[in-house]
């Protein structure tokens, strides 16, 4: 009975699965929304430099609400392969077999993800507050996943 229970139980994770494609699906809608407005506000102001930053700065925070929905996305199929059916048809990039796969494609992401948030800040920097507190910040962290992410690849190939 026991037995039963626990084979059973993976599908809870339909839960996780659910939630994470519901957030990828919200976010890809907000972005092309968002994407929509900005390209109103363009066509309606006058050109300047200053204009051209608001500019820049909203196309590059789309570009981070589309890759935060493919985090949620990579995570809810992800999910599924693993705990629901493996037989799912990805590209085989997206292919995900262990747990250890699935960190590695959100760790790649997430690194694009804080790169794009650390470029949105240097765009909206205007002088004023030291922003090498953040870029040192964003510089060690993307550096602790790169490590991590290498970690991982030597640890596959020693298999």
């Amino acid at each position: 009975m026991l037995h039963r229970i626990l084979a059973k139980s993976r599908y809870l994770m339909l839960i996780a699965v659910i939630g994470s494609f519901a957030a990828s699906v919200t976010l890809l809608i907000y972005g092309a929304l968002e994407t929509i407005t900005t390209i109103a506000h363009t066509t309606t102001g006058s050109i300047s430099s200053e204009n051209s930053k608001k500019l820049i700065l909203s196309c590059v925070e789309v570009v981070d609400l589309f890759l935060l929905a493919t985090v949620f996305y990579i995570t809810a199929l992800g999910l599924y392969e693993l705990f629901i059916d493996e037989r799912i048809k990805v590209p085989i990039w997206l292919e995900i077999h262990t747990i250890d796969d699935l960190k590695t494609k959100l760790t790649s992401v997430i690194v694009v993800v804080l790169s794009v948030l650390f470029l949105a800040e240097v765009v909206r920097w205007n002088g004023g507050t030291n922003i090498l507190p953040l870029g040192a910040s964003i510089a060690l962290v993307i550096a602790s996943l790169t490590y991590f992410l290498s970690s991982q690849v030597k640890k596959t190939k020693s298999d």
